[in-house]
Parts: structure tokens; sequence; C-alpha cells
């Protein structure tokens, strides 16, 4: 997820870190270095100007907060202004006082807007809502066949027909057939077309005037770029939008648009995806995707995914370890099994603070035997040498290596992996609280 702008992004503030003091051409520098990466990523041009315009405004007599130095004040003032470009504060969801809560998806054929549906339904169920999905794209009966699979995965029913009823009538009777149900959100999964038509717009304003959705979500394709763009400038313009679901965010996109789409259309991203499964389907917070994306981590993001995860156990506990990075052996033993169930380890780690610092082709080999082989490390290791890594010397490294069937090389390397991860999780740690909590003192000097 916008991996190659993370990279660049924090290849650029770590080398502010190095110079100390910053003088205006430092600033502009960096400005120039964070543009190109954000045009690089397809960030809308007009997007890109007037961000570096905002950030040269506030960086140039910026005060520095506290024991900040001038690159820790800089990396606040891009993070803050990624996340107004973003969104700003998550945007509510408006449910309906009188249900149903009418739910419209639209967008163009390819989108995923079916597999969308489901996944949305998956995530009412988590908020304890009773919803009811709608199969109004009979322009493909596959799509009707695909939503009732779906709808039986995630144990959702599906109001479908297939006898030339009307998209509009269907939807009209799946509102009636949940309130007879009581069910409390109707998913209105409508028709796609290959590109934007009359007929298309036509179809979608008749059943939204049928139906009066409380939240018209467009669903667009991150991998289309600044055509998902245009897409939503077009949808809006028919349609009142109430948000934007980015898919495919997993794969290996540029995924500028995600920047782009709100600044340009005022429409804000409210979900994204992140995988074909049902339940690859995160609610998009602005903050959490600004500190990413400069390469903070999002520690509130691994917790989340723990709690749901492994609701009986202490979260507090494990909120502690993540942040203050005073873990050892034990923990990351524990970490790593639970991180095995969570998802792919790569993605985890990437959400990590200075995760993304971790060397692509070192990432490549987070694979499920590579973390069965640091396993195997950490259980050769005594009670002692778990709990107390400062001992771990030459002699034990050596033994640690021949009892986990692997080399002193890796062994190194694990130990390495530890201590760099305690130290990026409390400097982002400390950095993420002194922002907060600190006032303006001082200010950038020039020379």
């Amino acid at each position: 997820m916008l991996d190659t702008l993370t990279r660049r992004i924090a290849s650029v503030f770590s080398g502010l870190a190095r110079k100390g003091r910053l003088t205006e051409d430092d600033v502009n520098e960096m400005l120039r270095e964070v543009r190109i990466a954000l045009l690089e990523a397809d960030v809308n041009l007009a997007v890109v100007k007037d961000f570096v315009r905002r950030v040269k405004e506030k960086a140039v007599g910026e005060a520095v907060y506290g024991s900040l130095t001038a690159d820790q004040t800089l990396i606040k003032i891009v993070r803050d202004e990624l996340a107004d470009l973003l969104g700003g504060q998550p945007a509510k969801f408006n449910w309906s006082p009188a249900p149903p809560t009418v739910i419209l998806l639209c967008g163009l054929q390819g989108s995923g807007k079916t597999t969308t549906a489901a996944k949305l339904a998956l995530w009412l169920k988590k908020q304890d809502k009773k919803p009811l999905m709608a199969a109004c794209d009979i322009q493909r009966p596959a799509a009707i066949k695909q939503l009732e699979v779906l709808g039986e995965q995630v144990e959702v029913p599906v109001y479908s027909k297939m006898d030339g009823t009307s998209p509009v009538q269907i939807a009209k009777e799946a509102v009636e057939r949940a309130k007879h149900l009581m069910l409390d959100t109707v998913i209105v999964d409508t028709a796609g077309r290959l590109t934007i038509d009359e007929g298309l717009m036509d179809e979608l304003q008749k059943i939204a005037k049928a139906v009066g959705p409380h939240e018209t979500l467009l669903v667009l394709d991150s991998t289309t770029g600044q055509e998902a763009v245009n897409v939503a400038q077009a949808f809006h313009e028919r349609v009142t939008l109430t948000g934007a679901i980015f898919t495919k965010l997993d794969s290996d996109t540029r995924g500028g648009a995600v920047l782009s789409v709100r600044q340009t259309t005022g429409v804000p991203v409210r979900f994204i995806g992140i995988g074909e499964q049902v339940d690859a389907l995160d609610q998009f917070y602005p903050e959490r995707m600004a500190e990413r994306i400069i390469g903070m981590g999002d520690v509130l993001g691994i917790i989340e995914k723990a709690e749901t995860m492994f609701a009986g156990e202490d979260q507090q506990e494990l909120e502690a370890k993540l942040q203050k990075g005073n873990f050892d052996f034990n923990d990351l033993l524990d970490q790593f099994r639970m991180l095995k169930k969570m998802g792919p380890i790569q993605n985890l780690l990437k959400m990590l603070p200075g995760g993304m610092g971790i060397p692509e082709e070192a990432l490549d080999m987070m694979n499920d035997g590579h973390t069965d082989r640091i396993q195997a490390m950490i259980l050769s290791m005594t009670p002692r040498e778990r709990t107390n890594p400062d001992i771990m010397n030459g002699s034990r490294r050596k033994r640690v290596a021949t009892g986990s069937g692997t080399t002193v090389e890796e062994v190194n390397a694990l130990v390495k992996q530890l201590y760099d991860m305690r130290r990026n999780m409390k400097s982002f740690t400390k950095l993420q609280t002194r922002m907060k909590n600190k006032g303006p003192r001082g200010g950038l000097r020039r020379r």
C-alpha cells in the first residue's frame, strides 16, 4: 500500500535528520523531493502543487516544538498536511434514525463492487448491525450469483430476482424485506459499466430517488490511477456521494488517487480494500494513513487487528509493549505467533514504526518459512537469554545457531532486528507523544 511513496519520503526525512540545523535551502530541497515522490505516486499535479505550497508556508519560520529538532518539526508539518489532504477527521457513518439504513454502492464494472458489498456487510456485522444485500446488477446474472455465494460466506441474506424485475423495484422491495425481517441495514449493489454512460447514470439516479440512501459510496479501483479521480468527479455530478472505497490497495499500485480524490472532488475516502478475502476491508483513518506514508507506522491498526483475533487477551499489555518497545525475545516470539494469525507477515511489519525501513528484499524473505526459522532460534535460547538479550555474546549465538539449524549470521540478524525494532518504536512513539502534547517554542532559523 503506497510502499514506494513511503520509502521515498522516509529516505528524504532520514537525510534531514543527519543535517541537524536546517536552512531554507534544506527545506526547499526536501520539498522538491517530496514533490517528485508524490508525482511518481500518481498524485494529481494541482494537488501536489497546493500541498507543497502549504507545507512551505508553515515550514519557513515555523516554531520548534519543545525538544524536537527542526527535521522532526518538518515531519510533523508534512504529517499534518497529509492528514488534512486525506480528509482530516474520519467521516462518521450516517445511520438512519429509523432503520433500515440504506447504503447505495456504485462504480464501474471491474472495480470490485460486488465483492466490496460482501466485505462491507461483514464489517457492519462487526458493528453489531444486521445487514441485507440487494442484488440490483441485473445486467450481469453472474454478479447476482456471485453476491448470493458471498452472502452465504458472510452469513448475510441476499434479496435478488431474475424474472425481469427492474433494479429500481428490486431495491425498493429489498428495503421492505429488511423492515419485515427487522434488519437494520440494506446494501444495494448496483450495475456497473466498462465506461460511464447515460444508461448507467439514469438507472443509478432512479434507484437513489426510490430508496433515499443514507450513504452513497463509490467503489474505485486504485490501480487505475488518476482515472479513478475522473470517475469520482463524474459520479459525484450525478448522485451525491458521501464517500469512496478504494479497492486493490494490496496490489503493486502507486495509489496516488487515494491522496487526490478528496481534494479534487470533496468526497472523503471511507474504506480501503487490502485483499481478496471478505474480511480484507479497513475503515480509512486519514491521520493513520499519513503517518504510515511518512514511515511512522500504524501501531493502533496492529492493535485493532489483534483485538479482533485475540479478544480474550490483555490488550493493554500488548499496546504498552508495542508502543514502548521494551520487549524481549519471549515477547517477540509471542508477536510472531500472533502476527502469523493476523495476515501476511510482510504487511504487518510495514505497519510497525520504521517497518518501511526494512529493505524490500528482506521483506520478501519474511515468509512463513522465515518466521519458522526465527521461532526455532528463539526456542533454542535459554529462558535467561530470551529475557535478557544483552547477554547474547558470541559463544551463546553460536550455540543457538547450532541448536536451531541456522547460521550465526542469522542469529546476529535476529538480535539486531530486536534492537532495531525497540529503537524505532521508542523513537517514533516519543515523537508522536511530543507532537501531540507540546506547544510551539522557538523557530526555524535561516542562514
